[in-house]
């Protein structure tokens, strides 16, 4: 089957037009921040929105940091992640932390919501734990990381978490 200049013209202008849209799409995608939406509907408790729309196109240094900071308490270096706060007034606070971090180990975490207050990000995350270090039951919880950009770099300053 032969297509005439006509169709041949048509189909260009309107793979032209899907381009430009999906282009465009990307640019204010691009010009957004981090979160795009967040439902109406929250948990009466906690305050938390039942979903969150993240943008695909956000900067996510400050996910990484988390994740490798919950992955570090998770393998059991507490000590070493908290060890900053063992020589200040948040002393007792890092102990009580690690020795729940032992007693309830996380097994999985989704983030939940996210907070910009510049320099400060606060990530939220619904947290699955263990029951007991060896444990087969297992609970859900909501924890939250605070984290602060110093010149460029994310440092976690604050976890939070109910056991």
């Amino acid at each position: 089957m032969e297509f005439s200049r006509a169709q041949i013209g048509i189909a260009l202008a309107v793979a032209s037009l899907l381009l430009l849209g999906f282009f465009s799409y990307l640019i204010w995608l691009d010009h957004q921040g981090p979160v795009l939406g967040k439902s109406d509907e929250h948990d009466p408790l906690s305050q938390v929105p039942d979903s969150i729309s993240l943008n695909p196109l956000r900067d996510r240094t400050s996910e990484r940091v988390a994740a490798a900071y919950l992955n570090a308490i998770r393998s059991g270096h507490c000590q070493e992640q908290l060890a900053n706060w063992a020589r200040d007034y948040r002393r007792k606070y890092a102990q009580f932390i690690c020795d729940s971090e032992a007693n309830h180990p996380l097994v999985s975490w989704k983030l939940v919501d996210w907070e910009d207050d510049p320099p400060l990000r606060l990530l939220r995350y619904r947290g699955k734990r263990r029951d007991s270090p060896a444990g087969a039951g297992t609970y859900k919880e909501l924890f939250s990381l605070t984290l602060e950009n110093k010149d460029g770099t994310w440092e976690v300053t604050k976890y939070e978490a109910m056991y």
